[in-house]
C-alpha cells in the first residue's frame, strides 16, 4: 500500500513538472501567445504601409500628376514659362544670429598713420 501511495505521488509530480515547466507547458504557452500577439501587431503596421506604398505605386503608375508633384516638392523644379517666387523672413533665416549695432564714427575713414611731413623712415 505504501509504494502504490509512493508510485501516485511520484506519478503525480512528474505530471505537475510536465504541466509547469517542461515542452508544452502553460508557460511555454503564455509565451508563444505573447510572441503571436506581436507578430500581428508588426504584420498589421507592415500592411498598412504596404496599402500606402501600393496606392503611391498605382498613382505613379496612372498619370503624370503625382510625378508631377513629387518633381515640384522634391526637386524644386517648375513648368516652362512658370515663375517662381520664394519669400523669405530674414529673422526666421537665422535664428540666433545676431548683428551687433554699428560702432559709433562708423562710416569715416580710418585715421592715417603716414607722417604729414611725408618722410617716411
Amino acid at each position: 500500500m505504501r509504494w502504490l501511495l509512493f508510485a501516485l505521488v511520484v506519478l503525480l509530480g512528474l505530471l505537475q513538472y510536465r504541466l509547469w515547466f517542461a515542452d508544452g507547458s502553460l508557460a511555454e504557452r503564455h509565451r508563444l501567445q505573447q510572441q503571436i500577439e506581436e507578430q500581428a501587431r508588426i504584420n498589421r503596421e507592415l500592411e498598412q504601409r504596404n496599402a500606402v506604398l501600393e496606392r503611391e505605386v498605382l498613382e505613379l503608375q496612372s498619370g503624370t500628376q503625382g510625378v508631377e508633384q513629387r518633381a515640384r516638392e522634391q526637386l524644386g523644379l517648375i513648368r516652362e514659362g512658370e515663375v517662381f517666387y520664394q519669400f523669405a523672413d530674414p529673422d526666421a533665416a537665422r535664428p540666433g544670429l545676431v548683428i551687433p549695432p554699428a560702432p559709433a564714427g562708423a562710416g569715416q575713414p580710418p585715421p592715417t598713420t603716414a607722417d604729414p611731413a611725408g618722410d617716411s623712415p
